[in-house]
Parts: structure tokens; C-alpha cells; sequence
């Protein structure tokens, strides 16, 4: 029967602890992040991590072994950085000029993917092997059982047809001007 009120005592304490050290726990997380979303988020994971041994840390020195928590927990969120979450204020629902680059890409390969919707499986699998992947004309045609001649009319079409994509329309560059029409 006592270990249930050793339980509420240990709760009590923890509870205790916490309210006593947030404040310097949390000023230490946003002097390593530099960003308190991610300050908070680390505050958290190591009181969680603190409170899961709770019962074997030694209550005068609770609070430097929680800034321990806290600071391996911070390496090891920079040594996997670039896997990681990061946590910002508000959620990216609309693009931003942080991450304009970014969102540009995703509109092109947006774009892109349902330009090759359009096309027919042949044409898409061509465009494929040829243009992405660099498979010569004559290894696209042995994989698809089809002659060398086939995949470079299939290929023509489907690039027609890529040009002339509407969903393609806001990403094509700027016409070049020929050589020809230079000296005129």
C-alpha cells in the first residue's frame, strides 16, 4: 500500500521540480536552438525523458541532470539535423519567401507529373528512359520490344505533346531566338 502514495510523492516532486526549472531549463534549450519552438519542443522531450527515471535521479542535483538530458538531446538532434522536424510558430500553409524556392520547384514538378499524365503509357515511358534517365535511343527500344525507329517517333510525339502542354504553360522558358534570325 505505500507504493501508490510513493508514486503521488514522486508525481508531487517531479511536478515541483518542474515548475522550479522550466524557466532556466527553457532559457538553456533557446540559447542552444536559437528558436523557441524548437526550445520548448527539447524542454519537453527532456522532461520526459527525466521523468521516465525519475525514481533513481537524485533529487539535490535533479536539475543538472536534466540540463544533461537536455544537451545530449540537443546533439542528437544536430547530428541527424537535416532528417529532423523543424518547428516553427505557425504551420507553412502558405508559401513564404523563405521557402520560395522550394515551393516553385513543387509547382514545376507538379506541373511536370500531370504533363506526363497526358500522354499515353508508351510516350510517358519513353520520355522516361530517354530524357530522364538517359537510356540511348537503342536501349529503350530493346527494354520495350520495339524498334529504334518506333522510339524516336514516339519520343517526337510525346515531346510535341509536351510543348504544347497547357499545364506546362506558366514553367516553358523564354523563346531563344535562332542564330539565323540574330543576323537579320
Amino acid at each position: 500500500m505505500t507504493e501508490p502514495i510513493d508514486r503521488e510523492q514522486s508525481a508531487a516532486e517531479f511536478t515541483a521540480f518542474v515548475a522550479a526549472s522550466s524557466a532556466r531549463l527553457l532559457r538553456t534549450a533557446w540559447l542552444l536552438t536559437l528558436n523557441r519552438e524548437q526550445a520548448q519542443d527539447l524542454v519537453q522531450l527532456t522532461y520526459a525523458k527525466t521523468f521516465a527515471v525519475w525514481r533513481r535521479v537524485r533529487r539535490d542535483d535533479a536539475e543538472s541532470y536534466a540540463r544533461r538530458v537536455l544537451v545530449n538531446t540537443h546533439v542528437d538532434w544536430w547530428r541527424r539535423a537535416p532528417w529532423r522536424e523543424r518547428a516553427t510558430a505557425e504551420p507553412p500553409d502558405r508559401p513564404t519567401n523563405d521557402n520560395a524556392p522550394e515551393t516553385a520547384a513543387l509547382a514545376e514538378r507538379t506541373a511536370l507529373a500531370a504533363a506526363l499524365r497526358e500522354l499515353t503509357k508508351r510516350e510517358r515511358t519513353v520520355v522516361v528512359l530517354r530524357y530522364y534517365l538517359d537510356v540511348s535511343e537503342a536501349d529503350v527500344a530493346d527494354q520495350l520490344k520495339v524498334t529504334v525507329g518506333t522510339v524516336k517517333s514516339t519520343a517526337s510525339k510525346a515531346l510535341a505533346k509536351l510543348r504544347e502542354s497547357q499545364t506546362l504553360a506558366d514553367f516553358r522558358p523564354l523563346a531563344r531566338v535562332s542564330p539565323l534570325e540574330e543576323q537579320r
